[in-house]
């Protein structure tokens, strides 16, 4: 099955370019003074001392990708990952109608596009300053749709390969099944206890912390999707 071939190329891209794209905002708003003295100069909001984010919640990833020069990578990292999430998500479509042996597009493309959707959107926006206060609302609600989108996207895939796991099972890895299952459960159940945290004003520092191991759980789904498909000829 092609499909199977492109899923399992497009999977790794998915994972590794955002990934690498925050990390590497994060590395220069560190290390400022490695751009010191040229046209990459990193502005002075973008700073920021030595931290782990991931652990202490010192900054969030937007303050460490909105700004110049960190934009430049992380804006054009997101447009491209939200392209391959589109082909992604078409691929599996095709996938699950030739093995139904239907043509429709199932609900998990269609929130799997959203989420592209929404992604784009809130790179367009980010780092774009409107003193009003319905902006700084759009922006969360923005970032919010993208993440429940994605997570209702991958359950729902994941239902459906368990469904065709009998037909799938010369394709598949069946312990990959159960970690794909297993994370988006844990994803759903974090998003969920978290929300009364989230909408609340403070916690900060939680916020933060739970924006980047959370961004790196989802985009780990990916990663799963590549050890999920056996290699085809």
């Amino acid at each position: 099955m092609k499909e199977i071939a492109q899923i399992r190329k497009l999977s790794l891209w998915i994972f590794f370019v955002p990934l690498v794209a925050i990390n590497l905002c994060l590395f220069i708003s560190q290390n400022p003074e490695l751009l010191e003295n040229t046209i990459f100069s990193v502005d002075q909001i973008g700073r920021s001392g030595f931290s782990i984010p991931y652990l202490d919640g010192s900054l969030s990833i937007s303050r460490a990708s909105r700004t110049f020069p960190q934009y430049l990578i992380f804006k054009p990292a997101m447009f491209l990952t939200a392209i391959l999430l589109f082909i992604y998500w078409k691929n599996n479509n095709q996938l699950v109608n030739n093995l139904n042996t239907t043509n429709l597009n199932y609900k998990f493309k269609t929130f799997g596009v959203l989420s592209a959707v929404f992604l784009v959107i809130h790179s367009i926006f980010l780092g774009i300053k409107f003193d009003i206060q319905i902006y700084k609302l759009f922006r969360r609600v923005v970032l919010l749709l993208f993440i429940i989108f994605e997570i209702i996207a991958q359950g729902i895939l994941v239902y459906h390969f368990y469904k065709l796991k009998n037909k799938l099972k010369d394709f598949i890895n069946n312990k990959i099944l159960i970690l794909k299952i297993f994370l988006v459960g844990i994803l759903a159940t974090v998003a969920i206890l978290s929300l009364p945290l989230l909408i609340s004003k403070g916690n900060t520092h939680f916020k933060h912390a739970l924006e980047w191991n959370y961004f790196v759980g989802v985009v780990i789904f990916y990663l799963f999707s590549r050890l999920f498909w056996k290699r085809t000829t």
